[in-house]
């Protein structure tokens, strides 16, 4: 049998980081929808802002860098991470939230540290967790989803909303506004609400709130789909929503007057985005079978700590950020077994 190549590797394997993250890119199309649906306008402006940004920060740090632009920016890499950050961010923010974000992810995150590759933290969480403490305020501005909403902006109100801060004459923000289900659930919490009592609102679905619990069960197709193309090992998000269900379900058989039912944890937030699309990613995450077991498990756990004892609603950034510190650790307890060579306790007296 002739080979093209005259020395190893002789057969591609299809793994093309292009190909790769355009599958990405397909898997985020339902759960993006499904934002735009029950939030409007500001989703696409948010991710359009972010991806124009980032790939104008990548060609630039490229240049400076002497590396080849065109080749790395087709990767789609960037607009991955664009896209995602993108999604974490309330609709109808200021557009320098997104333009700032993407800035620190691209540059900071991402290319101080070498680039593709070498990046040890995940950079659209890295800059997700700038906006989040450095501007608080406006990074907890959510929208009403559009099955609670009693006004909804169209695109031009929207944009404009987006660049000046202005709304439409006679409408203010709070008929806007929504907390999100996460933050709904803490808040009530501290004023020693129970469960029964803050589920009576009409915020709350099956699950999580009206709204965004559908939205998670698209993010759920779209990461099940990664699954099933092999793009996504199925043990990181195992890992992780295993372990928020179960360290959720012993504090809920412990204690169900304040503490929300397991799926609750699954269907807020960021979990569902989170287990299949940004704890995945295969240049922060654990690289051996079992190190992506804890890896998953680990961000899990995290994630239902920030939330049920932290200062912050959801963890899921913070775990992410977190864990990735940890990666390199648990791959170098986790390496398999070298073919051929035994352990110092199978040898035999």
């Amino acid at each position: 049998m002739r080979f093209p190549t005259a020395s190893s590797p002789f057969v591609h394997g299809g793994g093309a980081v292009d190909r790769v993250m355009l599958q990405v890119l397909l898997a985020l199309v339902p759960g993006t929808l499904a934002m735009f649906w029950y939030f409007g306008w500001g989703v696409l402006y948010n991710i359009l802002i972010c991806t124009g940004v980032a790939v104008a920060a990548e060609a630039a740090i490229l240049r400076l860098r002497r590396r080849p632009v065109r080749a790395t920016l087709a990767d789609l890499s960037v607009v991955v991470t664009a896209w995602l950050l993108g999604l974490a961010l309330p609709p109808l923010t200021p557009w320098w939230l997104p333009a700032a974000g993407s800035l620190f992810a691209v540059v900071v995150a991402k290319h101080l540290f070498g680039g593709l590759g070498y990046n040890p933290f995940n950079p659209a969480m890295a800059g997700y967790v700038l906006l989040i403490i450095s501007f608080p305020t406006e990074m907890t501005h959510w929208i009403a989803p559009s099955v609670l909403a009693e006004v909804r902006l169209g695109p031009l109100e929207s944009l404009r909303h987006v660049f000046t801060g202005v709304l439409p004459e006679g409408l203010a923000w709070d008929a806007l506004a929504s907390a999100t289900p996460l933050d709904t659930m803490r808040t009530q919490l501290l004023m020693n609400r129970t469960i029964e009592e803050i589920r009576t609102s009409p915020l709350w679905g099956d699950f999580g709130g009206r709204g965004w619990e559908w939205i998670g069960n698209w993010y759920l197709l779209g990461g099940l789909w990664l699954v099933w193309r092999r793009v996504a090992d199925w043990r990181i998000p195992a890992g992780f929503l295993g372990a928020l269900v179960a360290i959720s379900t012993v504090f809920y058989l412990a204690d169900p007057d304040t503490h929300p039912f397991p799926a609750f944890h699954v269907f807020s937030g960021g979990a569902l985005l989170g287990a299949f699309f940004i704890a995945t990613d295969p240049v922060t995450a654990a690289s051996t079978p079992r190190g992506r077991w804890i890896y998953g498990a680990g961000i899990g756990l995290l994630t239902f700590v920030i939330r049920a004892w932290g200062g912050y609603p959801d963890g899921v950034a913070f775990a992410v950020l977190l864990m990735n510190m940890a990666a390199p650790t648990i791959d170098y307890f986790t390496r398999p077994r070298t073919y051929g060579h035994r352990s110092p306790g199978d040898l035999e007296p």
